[in-house]
């Protein structure tokens, strides 16, 4: 039987683990890994079970008084329907996958606990977001994986790369969260509550209850609140910060790509489904992100050279992909995606890994002829690219099949030939990186590669198995089942399934493949042909439409020039350089100053002080004499019982 105890210990088995590693990692050393991955491997052992009573047709909710707000009682508790039960399934093994591998690849790394205490507070936090049943508690959430994912992509801070990444993913990610935050609190004053069951109580009833909806507020609550899912999935024009994140060691590139962060701004929309659903004028903005994101990526990835950055890019276009179904009311067809997708593509980037691991370099143009020198992921790598590109019967080809039909069958036909081209695309840049890869001569003589060990080969078996298997719950076989199940939540339009759109599936995905084959393999010549007969296209994409330069040149270099004559001025202010017209403006800006140094520092450095000075009376007691240990007692039990003969 399911107990909520038993559901609360899903997150915070993660978290002890956090703690631990983060309080005695130095001790622990290589037996950090193995904290963390048992810690996530009993969380996902508590998990399934409970998955399991959901795909039977139970419900778990519980709530409990966090504190008072005067009279009035925060609550934060759980919510396993069968969203939050589906995600809580690919989070929970997916993530211990990705752990487990890690064991193997950052081994050595000198600060190996910090990494895992990292990953354990990660999963922690994307797991009380899954299951969490209010907007508050899931912001929270949300906002502890902004700081993870900043502390794991800049895990070498000594990389003046990796430092720049892991701030330029903060400071964007952070634009949509902004809009987040005021999303659901416009929704808190459209609805008076931020609980997900009340929310989708008041509005699918709204009509029998007559209770009177503000269109116009929640039309502005679920524009904002899609401004989380643009920054976190990394959607058009907050997508800059993704590829970037390659920085970071390529276990948090498979965690944060396929099984967290990513995932959670798709999931926001998933979430909040009832609401889109309420105000459909916002669907269409939903549908257009989606849909460029998707185009968008797909280009620029043609042209990477970047093994992990061309993995990237695809990550950016299928979230597109995610978004657009869901955009299109297709809220099982989105879903479904989300999780297949999390299967391939964590299994891409660790099969990536691995390739750097046997070859230490990252360039797909230094590669080639490593299939048979790391046959294991090689093998895996190509099941992952073939249900990435939608070949039957992988995964990939019945999620994306639902992504197009939901396109097709709505009657958006320049949506559904836009995913169409897209398809052909993904086949053609994942091939052409296989081909690049695995296949022809070794390009490079001083690449002398090897295959991975063992703890790293078998999480790819076992990814690779999910991404053969995991679009069956979906798929004819078992007469779209998972669709069935997530349409419990809301009502959404279904269409029947269409053999045309099925064969424009396949049909593009082959040639994407064929295309690639030839001119990787065969008229190898024909790539330079094309970019210097479409030069203008292949810039395009190679330089990623130009977006870091112009972000760069309209963004950050204006706030740079700001905070310096901001700095200045307050030089000036501090100098007495001020003329009498300012003296209003020298005051303010003393007080400004007095509050900085007296107030914000000087409590900080208080706190140190205070610490200091306690700790120099207490280190005094540890003397390790036994005798002094027992007078203390003996001390203590005589005052405690003072005290309580006294009072």
């Amino acid at each position: 039987m399911v107990t909520s105890d038993q559901i609360l210990l899903v997150p915070l088995l993660p978290f002890l683990a956090f703690v631990v590693n983060i309080l005695a990692g130095r001790w622990l050393k290589d037996r950090a890994a193995w904290l963390s991955i048992a810690t996530s491997s009993a969380a996902c052992g508590i998990a399934l079970p409970v998955c399991w009573a959901v795909f039977q047709g139970a419900h778990f909710a519980h709530q409990g008084t966090w504190l008072m707000l005067g009279s009035t009682p925060l609550r934060f508790g759980y919510l396993m329907d069968p969203l939050s039960a589906t995600l809580l399934f690919m989070v929970t093994v997916v993530g211990t996958l990705i752990q487990i591998y890690a064991a193997g690849y950052m081994h050595g790394d000198p600060r190996y606990s910090r990494f895992f205490a990292y990953v354990s507070l990660f999963m922690f936090a994307m797991l009380t977001l899954v299951i969490s049943d209010n907007y508050l508690l899931f912001f929270m959430s949300w906002e502890i994986m902004g700081l993870c994912s900043y502390l794991l992509i800049g895990f070498y801070f000594e990389k003046l790369s990796a430092a720049n990444a892991s701030l330029k993913a903060f400071l964007t990610t952070r634009v949509g969260d902004v809009g987040f935050l005021l999303g659901f609190l416009t929704l808190f004053a459209a609805l008076g509550t931020l609980n997900f069951s009340e929310m989708n109580t008041l509005l699918a009833g709204a009509h029998k209850t007559h209770f009177v909806l503000n269109t116009g507020l929640l039309a502005t609550a679920a524009l904002f609140i899609f401004c989380g899912t643009i920054g976190k999935s990394a959607q058009f024009p907050l997508h800059v910060w993704l590829p970037d994140a390659m920085e970071g060691p390529t276990p948090v590139s498979a965690l944060i790509h396929a099984a967290t962060m990513v995932a959670a701004g798709v999931f926001l929309v998933a979430r909040s489904f009832t609401l889109f659903m309420a105000v459909p004028n916002i669907l269409p903005v939903v549908t257009a992100i989606g849909t460029i994101t998707a185009f968008m990526a797909a280009f620029i990835a043609l042209t990477q050279n970047d093994i992990k950055r061309v993995l990237a890019y695809s990550t950016i276009s299928q979230l597109g992909y995610m978004v657009t179904a869901l955009g299109l009311s297709g809220l099982g067809a989105g879903t479904f995606h989300l999780i297949t997708h999390a299967f391939f593509k964590a299994l891409l980037f660790l099969g990536a890994g691995s390739v750097i691991h046997g070859t230490h370099v990252q360039d797909i143009r230094e590669m080639g002829g490593l299939f048979k020198k790391m046959p294991h992921t090689a093998v895996t790598f190509i099941i992952a690219s073939l249900a990435l590109a939608g070949i039957p019967p992988l995964s990939g080809f019945w999620s994306k099949d639902e992504i197009l039909l939901a396109a097709f069958g709505s009657g958006h036909f320049l949506v559904y030939g836009v995913l169409l081209l897209t398809a052909f695309m993904t086949a053609f840049y994942m091939f052409r990186l296989i081909f690049l890869t695995f296949f022809g001569a070794a390009r490079n003589p001083g690449v002398h590669a090897h295959e991975s060990p063992a703890l790293m080969t078998v999480p790819l078996w076992c990814l690779a198995t999910g991404s053969v298997l995991i679009g069956i719950p979906g798929s004819p076989f078992m007469h779209h089942w998972f669709q069935t199940f997530i349409a419990q939540m809301a009502h959404y339009p279904e269409y029947d399934p269409s053999a045309f759109v099925m064969a424009c599936s396949i049909a593009v995905a082959v040639l994407g493949i064929a295309l690639a084959g030839i001119m990787y393999l065969r008229q190898k010549h024909w790539a330079a042909a094309v970019a210097k007969t479409f030069p203008s296209f292949y810039r395009l994409s190679f330089n990623k439409f130009y977006f870091d330069e112009f972000y760069f040149a309209y963004v950050v270099k204006p706030f740079q020039s700001l905070g310096r004559a901001l700095f200045r001025f307050d030089e000036t202010v501090i100098d007495g350089t001020v003329n009498n017209a300012g003296r209003a403006t020298l005051f303010v800006s003393a007080v400004k100053q007095w509050i900085d140094t007296y107030i914000v520092d000087g409590a900080v450095n208080f706190m140190g002080t205070a610490v200091y000075f306690f700790n120099s009376i207490v280190k005094r007691i540890q003397t390790g004499i036994l005798q002094n240990y027992l007078l203390i007692v003996f001390v203590s039990v005589l005052a405690f019982l003072f005290f309580e003969l006294k009072f």
